[in-house]
C-alpha cells in the first residue's frame, strides 16, 4: 500500500506506540518510504483527498489513537471539512480501532484494510473488524480500495498501480489468505 500511495500521491503519515519500551516501525516498511532528511518519515494513515505528498516527521505517542495533537495539526484540512482516510498498522482492536472511532467522531470517512492490520492475538481482529464496520468505517481489502481510488482504467495512474498490484500479486494473495478468513 505504501508503493501504491507513492504512486497515487497520497500522503502518509507514521506514528510508533511507545518506541523506546516496543520498538521502531519496521525496516521492511521504512525502506519503502521516501527519503527524508534525518529527523523525518513518513506514515500509516493516508487521505485520498488530498494531492501532495505531504512528508512529516515519525511521531512516537503513548496514546493508543495516532491522532494526537501533534499529527492532527499536520493533516490536510480539506474544503469539505472530510478526509478519506485508510488505516493500515498493528493492533486492530486497539490503536487501529481508538484511530478510526477519533476519525469518524471528527466526521472523517475511514477505511480500514483488512488485508493490512494485524492483532497479535488473532481472535481480537474479527471482532475489531466487525465492529469498526458497525461503527461506519468501510472494511475492504487494498486491491478494492485501489481500483475504487482509480475509478476508470483511463486514470493516468493506471497502468503504474495496475503494473503494482501484477508484481505484488503473490504476497497480496498471502494476505488476503491469512488476514481475511472468515
Amino acid at each position: 500500500m505504501v508503493k501504491a500511495a507513492k504512486i497515487l500521491n497520497i500522503p502518509i503519515y507514521i506514528t510508533t506506540q511507545n518506541a523506546a519500551r516496543l520498538g521502531s516501525t519496521v525496516s521492511e516498511l521504512t525502506d519503502l518510504l521516501p527519503a527524508l532528511p534525518s529527523s523525518t518519515s513518513t506514515s500509516t494513515s493516508s487521505s485520498s483527498d488530498t494531492t501532495t505528498t505531504t512528508k512529516t516527521k515519525e511521531i512516537d505517542k503513548t496514546a493508543f489513537s495516532m491522532l494526537v495533537p501533534e499529527l492532527s495539526a499536520q493533516l490536510p484540512r480539506p474544503e469539505k471539512g472530510r478526509l478519506s482516510v485508510i488505516i493500515v498498522g498493528i493492533e486492530t482492536h486497539v490503536c487501529v480501532t481508538q484511530t478510526a472511532l477519533d476519525l469518524l467522531a471528527h466526521g472523517h470517512r475511514v477505511y480500514i484494510l483488512q488485508d493490512g492490520v494485524s492483532s497479535c492475538n488473532a481472535g481480537e481482529r474479527p471482532v475489531a473488524l466487525a465492529r469498526l464496520a458497525r461503527e461506519g468505517c468501510v472494511v475492504t481489502t487494498s486491491e478494492s480500495l485501489l481500483f475504487e481510488i482509480l475509478g476508470d482504467a483511463k486514470d493516468p495512474s493506471f497502468k503504474a498501480v495496475a503494473g503494482l498490484i501484477k508484481e505484488t500479486k503473490d504476497e497480496t494473495k498471502s494476505a488476503v489468505e491469512t488476514f481475511c478468513k472468515l
